[in-house]
């Protein structure tokens, strides 16, 4: 037995909820007075929530296909009476994603963001919480907690630093979010009414017991709590909410909401497979053909959205919903392969635009830093005398040596992380985006006739285009703020800006050196997905501890 299976992982699943939990508690007894400490206590705590994500996903990384589930009953309850929390490959996926990105928003924001409003790091260390909540939990009800304890503190964060922009957008953002609550709670207790429980893995056993009189009410209830997931996971129609909203936020805030949409896709690929797969009988693939057809309008929308886009941030919100489009559409195929390419592309897209929303502040700042305006008396101007001569080729138009002319450090910086995050989002080489996007292809290539042809040839042609439209979106703005600027000094950068943006860049750089362990991680993530079984036996196969009463921690 290897050391990290050695360890009572077990009683680790709790920790990624009761830390942040009750730090934030601690944040709030310190005040907003003592800033320094504030931070310190906030670093460390994000910091150790993403090394117990990583020591979860190497601990089921190790087991084989049917064991690799760790269940925690935190009441002590039998299943599927109490509170159940689960990890598996995709949860702690989806975790080490959080923290990662977490880890580098807050980063960013130690340079001045944290001290733009009051109880920053309180709302950060709950959205955390209700992140690292909504991919362990098990249930319906404690699901719906958790996003509203994440929604609540996002509202929060949004609305950090005030100005109109934020108040427009954030009214905006909360009020469909609100909407998609209600929905949640409809579709849950339409789905309660019908069988009886709210645990996932007790709903999927008990779905093909539902009797003909009311599955009518069943599907009524998947479809309203599906469109609640989908509001979230901002599929077309019901996304035009997000550019502004994540445009106007600061900059770590929207790094963080880079995982929010992937919240929602996460809800709905954890759901899907585990109630409604291929062997589920007359609820086989329900909903599937929405799935696939939704995802692929919404990502048709976001390639053309950041053709359309002149502004950086806006182009980033739109690259948001093209990669939750493609996520959405590979899903609904019920192709392990190909939700294994989509797994692998969900980790690099993720990385991407975190790492894109924190360099739309620094390249932003860096057009603001202009030099005093020339003088435009007529003698300023360059003739057509003051030309170089033909055989001076190596002066500018100013007759400034161009040979020897170092590149600022920070530009030379912005320059090169705006260029690898322009390869991941547009999927090409040599950058992890397009190794995703590749192991998509193939899978499609490889569907049987028949098997979603129309809709599979759709996506083909989708995922090289909407490369080929945020290649150019990208460039376009490549060249607008690092190719055709003049005259303007090097902005000045802080290393607590520039570290997190290099290190999200690392990590995508990394998933390209351990491409193979990374899609091999992947194909077991999708074949458990795909299997559901194994899933629900490790979930009735908890027991209570004996000699332990109910209610308390075990």
């Amino acid at each position: 037995m290897s050391g990290w299976a050695a360890l009572p992982m077990q009683q680790l699943i709790i920790a990624p909820v009761l830390l942040p939990l009750a730090t934030a508690a601690t944040l709030l007894l310190l005040g907003d007075k003592r800033r320094v400490a504030a931070a310190a206590l906030n670093l460390t705590s994000t910091l150790a929530g993403l090394l117990l994500a990583v020591a979860l996903l190497l601990w089921v990384n190790e087991r084989d296909a049917a064991t690799a589930f760790g269940v925690y009953l935190p009441g002590n309850w039998p299943v599927p009476v109490g509170i159940v929390l689960v990890v598996d490959r995709l949860s702690a996926l989806m975790m080490v994603l959080a923290g990662g990105a977490g880890l580098a928003a807050l980063l960013f924001s130690l340079a001045r963001w944290h001290r733009a409003g009051v109880h920053f790091h309180p709302l950060f260390q709950l959205q955390l919480m209700g992140l690292y909540g909504a991919f362990l939990t098990a249930d319906l009800f404690n699901l719906f907690v958790f996003f509203e304890v994440l929604l609540a503190a996002s509202y929060g964060l949004l609305l950090h630093g005030g100005g109109g922009d934020r108040v427009r957008a954030g009214l905006h953002y909360i009020a469909v979010n609100l909407v998609a609550s209600l929905l949640f709670l409809i579709g849950v207790a339409l789905i309660y009414g019908v069988t009886g429980t709210l645990n996932m893995a007790d709903i999927a056993q008990k779905l093909s017991q539902v009797p003909d009189s009311d599955r009518g009410l069943l599907g009524a209830g998947a479809a309203i709590l599906s469109i609640a997931f989908l509001a979230k996971a901002a599929v077309w129609p019901m996304n035009f909410w997000l550019p502004p909203a994540y445009a106007a936020a600061g900059a770590p805030v929207s790094a963080l909401f880079a995982i929010l949409t992937k919240v929602g896709v996460y809800a709905v690929l954890r759901l899907w497979t585990l109630c409604f797969p291929a062997s589920a009988g007359p609820w086989a693939l329900f909903g599937g053909e929405v799935l696939v057809w939704g995802g692929l309008v919404t990502l048709a929308f976001g390639a053309l959205g950041m053709m359309a886009s002149q502004r950086l941030d806006r182009l980033a919100g739109f690259s948001v919903i093209a990669s939750s489009g493609t996520l959405l559409a590979a899903t609904g195929f019920d192709a392990p392969a190909l939700s294994a390419g989509a797994l692998f592309y969900l980790a690099s897209s993720t990385l991407a635009g975190c790492a894109l929303f924190l360099l739309v502040e620094l390249i932003e700042r860096a057009r603001q830093v202009e030099l005093a305006p020339r003088s435009d008396d007529d003698d300023d101007l360059p003739h057509f005398s003051d030309a170089p001569a033909p055989g001076d080729a190596n002066l500018d138009d100013e007759e400034q040596a161009l040979i020897g002319r170092a590149i600022p450090a920070a530009l030379a910086f912005l320059g090169l992380a705006f260029l690898l995050c322009t390869l991941v989002v547009a999927g090409l080489p040599p950058m992890s985006g397009f190794i995703g996007k590749l192991a998509m292809l193939s899978a499609l290539l490889d569907l049987a006739p028949g098997e979603g042809t129309v809709a599979g040839r759709t996506l083909f042609v989708l995922l090289i285009v909407s490369g080929l439209l945020a290649t150019t979106a990208l460039m376009r703005v490549g060249i607008r703020h690092f190719w055709a600027p003049q005259n303007r000094p090097s902005p000045r950068l802080r290393v607590t800006e520039c570290v997190p943006i290099a290190l999200l860049l690392a990590a995508c750089t990394g998933l390209v050196v351990c491409g193979e362990p990374a899609l091999a991680y992947a194909r077991a993530t999708a074949q458990a997905l795909h299997r559901p079984q194994h899933y629900i036996d490790a979930v009735f196969a908890a027991r209570p501890v004996p000699g332990v009463a109910e209610g308390a921690p075990p």
